[in-house]
């Protein structure tokens, strides 16, 4: 019988050796990274209809920051191979071929343009890749804590980030999250920069509008300089003072 050989046959066949076993857990890896690439290739030729839909999708605004998931591209794709995907996605989703859904094309449209020129330029290639690097960085200070809390409890250190997919998910996430902050950040610092902006115009405009009245009063006080030499004169001699000799400057309500 088929068992009785299977106890006759050295141990070393019996059990497949570390070697064998590391081979099929890189098949199984190889299995799943290409159905990954079928899913990223299913989803690069979705429908012009599908692409505008998914860059005005809820939330865009923000998503769309991340000229990765823009383009749908790996963070590591070559620069040539990003400008292969921006002519495609532009064909995609330009409003010309678009027509009975100009408006939303045109916004899709915008922001696939927005995402190519962000990562042709140099010096913007190199701040998204800061921005992924730092998601991972902080990916993984997350998996080393809830590691640590596993351990603390007694648990298996597994966590569900060890699998290459859900890791994937969770810099993604953390991007996202990223490219949104520091552009609440960019908004708030612009804000505050424009009220700086309006008070430091109104404050110059009330110092102008001060030097102005101060230049009349002068003006005012010197030319009846004689005249009031001549009416205190009078008085002193018995006349009578004169009037309405000094016109102060008249006072202007303060713009705001």
């Amino acid at each position: 019988m088929a068992t009785e050989k299977t106890e006759d046959l050295p141990q070393e066949q019996a059990n497949p050796p570390p070697e064998e076993e590391g081979e099929k857990d890189e098949t199984l890896f190889n299995e799943f990274y290409a159905e990954v690439k079928a899913i990223e290739h299913r989803d690069s030729v979705l429908t012009p209809k599908q692409q505008i839909d998914k860059l005005n999708r809820p939330g865009a605004t923000y998503f769309n920051l991340n000229p990765f998931e823009v383009l749908q591209i790996d963070p590591d794709t070559p620069l040539a191979e990003i400008k292969k995907r921006y002519r495609q996605m532009s064909i995609l989703v330009h409003p010309d071929k678009n027509l009975d859904n100009k408006d939303r094309a045109q916004k899709a449209f915008e922001a696939v343009n927005k995402s190519y020129k962000t990562l042709e330029n140099e010096e913007g290639y190199r701040r998204c890749r800061e921005i992924i690097d730092e998601a991972k960085l902080r990916v993984n200070e997350m998996i080393k804590q809830k590691k640590k809390q596993n351990k603390k409890e007694g648990k298996p250190p597994y966590v569900p980030e060890d699998e290459e997919d859900k890791y994937k998910h969770a810099v993604h996430v953390q991007t996202c999250k990223l490219f949104a902050d520091l552009e609440r950040m960019r908004q708030e610092r612009e804000t505050k920069d424009m009220h700086e902006r309006k008070r430091k115009a109104e404050d110059e405009a009330a110092a102008e509008e001060k030097k102005k009245m101060d230049a009349v009063w002068n003006k005012n006080f010197e030319e009846s300089r004689t005249e009031r030499v001549d009416s205190w004169r009078s008085w002193k001699s018995g006349g009578k003072k004169a009037k309405g000799v000094f016109r102060p400057p008249k006072h202007r309500a303060e713009k705001r």
